[in-house]
């Protein structure tokens, strides 16, 4: 089952932002995350209906951070993306009468319940500008070319059009 990384993915979209590029288009947040642009405006609406980005369409326009990074947490974000499942184990009903399988299915449903509980917790714990303040710490040990964002390639292209 593949791995659902869009929450990864509009984390480093968002402290790009903050840090280096203050407004961003579609296209070139499509290019940092290598998709298309439809998929960019549709992850990002979530952001603008919650309130932590807006949009201006047209020429000169893009997405650009509405809030500060530390009044966005990653269960905002978790939320924003529209809440995908946590976890690919469950429970399976294939014989819902089945008293094993009743057994089962309920201590895993309780379990992952818990587990989901603790998650959401520390997530809304975090805030993105607790993670730029690592990305922070992680640059200030790094020797970066003039012009680069982060030591990242992806952003770089994107907001630039080249490698640095």
């Amino acid at each position: 089952m593949p791995r659902d990384s869009r929450m990864s993915r509009m984390l480093h979209v968002l402290i790009h932002m903050d840090r280096h590029v203050k407004r961003a288009t579609s296209a070139q947040i499509s290019k940092m995350l290598g998709t298309n642009p439809v998929v960019v405006r549709r992850m990002m609406s979530g952001f603008r209906d919650k309130g932590y980005v807006t949009s201006e369409k047209g020429h000169g326009g893009g997405w650009e951070l509405a809030c500060g990074l530390d009044a966005i947490t990653l269960l905002d974000v978790y939320r924003a993306i529209g809440e995908p499942p946590l976890f690919s184990i469950g429970p399976h009903a294939d014989h819902p009468d089945c008293l094993v399988e009743q057994a089962v299915d309920a201590r895993m449903d309780a379990a992952l319940g818990e587990a989901e509980a603790l998650l959401m917790a520390r997530f809304g714990e975090i805030t993105i500008a607790d993670l730029a303040e690592d990305f922070e710490q992680r640059l200030a040990g790094q020797p970066v070319p003039a012009g680069a964002y982060g030591v990242c390639p992806e952003a770089d292209i994107a907001t630039t059009g080249k490698l640095p």
